[in-house]
């Protein structure tokens, strides 16, 4: 399913309904809401709008609980932390509690961390995937951390995986595809012109997920594409 909104705001504001409508059919059906947020820019506004009225008390903050689909393998008071830029837009300005939320980062080896993480999702979530996930797109096709060309894309059996991203020089910590499509609902959250190669890739494109990995998020229910005009510029016109 595909949304083309006029700009980031109005995009934003169908991105923080969503989140808000899935928390609350959570809670209402089992008596919690597990989500899992994404990284970079994307879900900046979002998240502002969030921890604002008439959002923030639309959300049952305090039956839900939060995780990521993936993180730079930093501490938390880096500045490429997606963590801290979500404690800092959202999560610090809402009453969700401090042990419900799962940063990505940790003391040990980052493989070791993955693994503990891993067991940490199925000891909470059981067989079920997460109610929402959130993602992201870069402008080469990836979301997540599954970069175009990394083993991790041919992962088919763990949940969770860390390895290094030699061209960014740094580990990351990520959700596998298999794991991903397991969600009752994904949104991904893509604006921009740079954007809008890869978006008629991933779309419209023949089926190549190694160079465009956003194509092996295929879950049972159709993933929500909330997009703007700019990043949709080539479907509009229909290239």
């Amino acid at each position: 399913m595909i949304q083309i909104f006029k700009d980031t705001l109005e995009l934003s504001q169908a991105a923080a309904e969503l989140f808000v409508q899935a928390a609350n059919e959570a809670v209402q059906e089992k008596g919690r809401f597990n989500v899992a947020l994404t990284g970079g820019s994307s879900p900046i506004q979002m998240h502002q709008l969030l921890a604002q009225s008439p959002y923030r008390e639309q959300v049952p903050w305090e039956q839900t609980y939060v995780f990521w689909g993936d993180e730079r393998w930093v501490p938390l008071t880096d500045e490429q932390s997606n963590a801290k830029m979500a404690f800092e837009t959202l999560l610090n300005h809402v009453p969700v509690p401090k042990s419900q939320i799962f940063p990505m980062w940790g003391n040990q080896e980052p493989e070791i961390f993955a693994q503990q993480y891993e067991a940490t999702l199925r000891e909470h979530l059981g067989n079920t995937g997460f109610d929402l996930i959130l993602l992201g797109m870069g402008d080469d096709g990836h979301t997540a951390s599954l970069f175009p060309g990394t083993a991790v894309l041919h992962e088919k059996e763990k949940w969770v995986v860390a390895y290094y991203l030699e061209p960014k020089q740094i580990y990351r910590i990520t959700l596998t595809a298999p794991f991903i499509n397991q969600a009752r609902k994904i949104a991904f959250l893509t604006f921009g012109e740079k954007k809008a190669d890869a978006l008629y890739e991933v779309l419209e494109g023949e089926r190549n997920p190694e160079q465009y990995p956003s194509q092996l998020i295929q879950p049972q229910n159709e993933p929500i594409w909330l997009v703007d005009e700019a990043a949709a510029r080539r479907l509009l016109k229909g290239e």
